[in-house]
This record gives structure tokens, sequence and C-alpha cells, in this order.
């Protein structure tokens, strides 16, 4: 089912996010959990000349990327954000630019200023916040052949499946809100599959201790 997301309130929430988000002894990282260390690494890109991050926020992990040699390009829907990213990462060889992503990437389809990806991730980014059913399709014509795509959430909570509202800061204040969407693995595995993937793989990582939130991590190939 289709709901009505509003890029304007939802780019106002991002904004608000970005403020806080930043630490100034931030260091590159790459890890696909919410657990430092913990899970897989970068090796789920497989060997990428060439990576686009679609929600980079805060820049880290294209940063550690590009500074291993990869050309790292991030999008993010927060000017905000965007801004933050480029000014701490300067001269990391990274590069970050503001757009709604299903805009962005309807515009640049393998043809434009930035050709082909052979890698495009996210990391808790915009393949949670974004209609698959839409972004899907646009992220496999955005990929090279044999490209990968790969994405990192939270599970779904069991009987929540679908977009799901989620308001900024709690239930009070200005009322600023976003959708993400929830699925089992095998829905991802299908809706992926469906998009025009030739395989796709989703699976829960176990948290570092029994009992806490897992991660949902997501790899398809082109």
């Amino acid at each position: 089912m289709a709901v009505p997301h509003d890029i304007a309130a939802e780019t106002e929430l991002w904004d608000a996010y970005a403020e806080s988000a930043f630490k100034d002894d931030a260091e590159p990282t790459f890890c696909w959990t919410q657990y430092a260390g913990h899970g897989p690494g970068p090796e789920l890109l497989g060997s990428p000349r060439r990576v686009l991050e679609i929600g980079c926020g805060t820049g880290r992990a294209l940063a550690w990327l590009a500074q291993r040699g990869i050309e790292a390009h991030g999008v993010d829907l927060s000017p905000v954000m965007v801004q933050k990213a480029a000014g701490r990462w300067a001269g990391s060889g990274a590069t970050f630019e503001c757009g709604e992503i299903l805009e962005w990437l309807a515009a640049r389809d393998g043809t434009g200023a930035y050709g082909s990806f052979d890698a495009v991730y996210s990391v808790f980014g915009a393949a949670w916040f974004t209609d698959p059913g839409r972004l899907f399709p646009l992220v496999r014509e955005c990929l090279s052949p044999g490209g990968v795509f790969v994405f990192s959430q939270p599970p779904a909570i069991p009987g929540a499946y679908g977009p799901q509202g989620m308001y900024k800061g709690g239930f009070a204040g200005k009322a600023l809100f976003a959708y993400r969407y929830s699925y089992r693995p095998a829905v991802w595995e299908r809706l992926l599959t469906r998009a025009g993937f030739a395989v796709a793989e989703a699976g829960v990582v176990d948290a570092p201790r029994a009992g806490h939130i897992g991660t949902l991590v997501v790899r398809a190939e082109a």
C-alpha cells in the first residue's frame, strides 16, 4: 500500500537529526550493524571501483571507502547533512550530493554524470525509508553488470510489516514524521528479484548480546 510521503517534512526531520548526528572526533568506519566492530564488513560489496551510498548520513562509511582508493559518492535528502558531511570529510575523495533518492536515481539511470556503479548500498539509510517497489528498479538500472546492492536496517517487528510511521523526537512538538519499511527476509528477497535482480539473500545478524535487537542485512546481485 502506498503511503503519502511528505518530502518537505521529511527533509526538515533529517535536517534536525543532522544537527546532533555529527561528532568532531568521529573517524571513518564501515559497519553494517548498529554495534561497532560486529557483523560483516565491506567485503559484502565485493571489489568495487565505484560505489554509491543512498542516504549517506554522516558520510563515515563513504570516507572509509574513499580512503582506500574507491570512487565513493553519496546522496542524502538533508541539505544540512550534506553540507556537514562534505565539510567533515573534505579531502577524503568522497563526494556528497543533496537529493530525493527516487528523483536522483531516475535522473541518473546509468547514463548520468556518474555513469553506472559497481555497488549501491545503504546502512540504516534510504533503503529503509523509501518505498522498495519504486526504489529497487531504479537501483538495478544504475548498477553495472554483476553489480551488487546491499543494505542493512533493524529487522521487522513480528506482525508489523510494510510502511511504518515514525515521529521525530517522541510524541510532543511539531508533527514531523517519516515512513520506514519493514518486511520478513523472504519478502525482501522477492521484492528484489521482481525488480530485476538475478539473486537476492536476506537474513538477520544476531546482536552480540542475546535478546538484543539484531540487524537485517540484504544483498542482491544484478
